[in-house]
């Protein structure tokens, strides 16, 4: 499966951010003890099992400090991974593989971490029609790089931002001039842009009920039950994808998904996530 990356300009201007915030104007260890005419061959490799995802930022990375160094993927990302399996190979400049050794392993680590965490998800649904969704709960600067992690384990992207899809939520609606009236809330958004997904959130099925009338793309389900989740796919009657959201944990998964919602979105993919363990070891 080919897994589109960012643009590359996105993982240029994140690995030079991140090369700058590291290494500042010199990495002073390295310049104080590694001469600058060895070199040396090395290995990334993954410590555990999980989901590769961050490769083109680690190539990035070395290319970025030295593009003299040569850096072969030995894994592509998507890939499940096992133990001591290698994902990069490196053969140049010892100073410039030393210097960029934590900010590449900081790339692999954070994003195969969002990639296996949604790939154990997927993996949670499978053989239903559900399928996982990421949010905005993301780390600032890095949610390009986070939704793509997600799509390394297999999820699926919900709105990139406040800019590409409608999602009224309770303040919203409570802050209309015209006391939270759905169908005139409907009729904004699409004046507004015609073409925009619609998400509407309801916190009740006598919401759901309103606003599966209305034309709407996807009703969120709030943090309701499984229960009314399953009422609610009922009464939408196909008018509507419906989302499920809050508290959905891995334990939960698959029962939420047995009610019949089409998504179900999950914070914990990217805002609490544990890295994957890579280490870098120098071979020659």
């Amino acid at each position: 499966m080919i897994i589109t990356p960012p643009e590359h300009a996105i993982i240029r201007e994140a690995v030079a951010r991140a090369i700058g915030e590291d290494v500042g104007p010199l990495d002073i260890t390295t310049s104080a003890l590694v001469p600058a005419n060895i070199t040396v061959s090395a290995r990334i490799f993954v410590k555990e099992e999980g989901i590769l995802s961050g490769l083109p930022l680690t190539v990035e990375t070395f290319g970025q400090l030295n593009p003299a160094i040569g850096a072969k993927p030995a894994a592509r990302d998507g890939d499940k991974l096992q133990t001591d399996q290698t994902v990069l190979e490196l053969q140049g400049s010892a100073a410039s593989i030393l210097t960029g050794e934590r900010v590449a392993l900081n790339f692999l680590q954070y994003l195969s971490g969002i990639a296996t965490q949604t790939r154990k998800f997927v993996d949670a649904v499978a053989g239903t029609k559900c399928q996982i969704l990421d949010t905005r709960k993301t780390t600032p600067g890095l949610r390009q790089l986070a939704k793509y992690a997600v799509r390394c384990g297999g999820g699926t992207n919900h709105r990139f931002g406040l800019y590409d899809t409608f999602m009224p939520k309770d303040n919203h609606i409570t802050l209309m001039a015209n006391s939270g009236d759905m169908k005139t809330a409907v009729e904004k958004m699409r004046s507004l842009d015609a073409n925009a997904k619609l998400i509407f959130e309801a916190d009740t099925l006598e919401q759901v009920k309103i606003i599966a009338g209305l034309g709407v793309d996807q009703i969120l389900l709030d943090n309701m039950s499984n229960e009314q989740m399953a009422e609610a796919v009922k009464i939408a009657d196909g008018r509507a994808k419906l989302e499920a959201s809050g508290n959905m944990t891995l334990d939960r998964v698959k029962s939420v998904a047995q009610t019949g919602v089409d998504y179900i979105s999950v914070g914990g993919l990217t805002h609490s996530v544990r890295a994957l363990d890579f280490s870098l070891e120098f071979l020659s």
